[in-house]
């Protein structure tokens, strides 16, 4: 089931992002998940793609407990019953699904396992459909190179998140996207934050006129946020490259706003 994330697979050196927190490392086909047992969440995932030999498959695949480690490590299925939760992907399905169709279906259901998921509030709107398709546009950006991308994912795992059902419901996803350009490894990185649509006070319930929000942030920034140790990525940023130095966070409302 595993060989993880490869981190020659751009041609340049590039490790995963190390947390703070001890963590459990779980390799899958084409990434990796770093999960904290402690709060039963992935403090990092990261994944390789292949642009140029995605395959397009059907969505499949049932979620399940991974057996490697400790049911009470993993954040299941009592965590998303009954209220207004998904289990939100980490790692993307499609992203892994690539090479040959008997590997890309290997791939994809390995991202069903949940030390891959995060509690994220139901329902769509525009800025989460942006950030669901933030790696379908650097990847586009990439086509001049090799379209080959490295993507980080993982909750901003703060001690102050809302407690529920025995976890801490992550309010903030962190995503650092990296490709091979002229410049050697560039690397953008970005912030969603659920905060107006997670309310645990009384159960759990989504206040209806809430909203996803999506930033590009400096990947210092995401880096002293989440407590990871992300390496060449922060010197490799394209906002510090252009001279664009946003306070606290530049709010996208479309790819437009993106800046690569």
């Amino acid at each position: 089931m595993s060989d993880g994330f490869d981190p020659d697979f751009l041609g340049i050196p590039l490790p995963l992002p190390s947390p703070a927190a001890p963590t459990i490392r779980l390799d899958y086909p084409r990434f990796s998940v770093l999960l904290d047992p402690v709060r039963r969440f992935a403090a990092v995932t990261g994944v390789v793609i292949d642009g140029s030999t995605v395959q397009d498959l059907p969505r499949s695949g049932e979620w399940r407990l991974d057996p490697r480690v400790p049911v009470e490590a993993q954040a299941g299925p009592a965590v998303y019953a009954d209220n207004d939760l998904d289990r939100g992907h980490l790692v993307r399905r499609r992203d892994p699904g690539w090479g040959t169709p008997a590997e890309a279906r290997d791939a994809t259901a390995a991202t069903f396992f949940y030390p891959n998921a995060a509690p994220q509030a139901a329902g769509f709107n525009q800025s989460k459909e942006l950030w669901l398709g933030l790696e379908d546009h650097v990847l586009a950006y990439a086509e001049s190179t090799d379209e080959r991308l490295a993507v980080f994912t993982a909750p901003v795992l703060d001690p102050d998140d809302p407690p529920y059902r025995g976890i801490r419901v992550p309010l903030r996803f962190w995503k650092i996207a990296a490709w091979r350009s002229d410049a050697g490894l560039s690397a953008a990185g970005f912030v969603l934050d659920q905060t107006a649509l997670v309310d645990t006070r009384q159960g759990l319930r989504v206040p209806p006129l809430g909203a996803f929000r999506t930033f590009q942030v400096p990947i210092r920034d995401i880096a002293a946020e989440a407590q990871v140790d992300v390496g060449e990525l922060a010197g490799a940023d394209v906002l510090a490259r252009r001279g664009v130095r946003p306070a606290g966070a530049r709010e996208l409302r479309d790819a437009d706003d993106i800046v690569l």
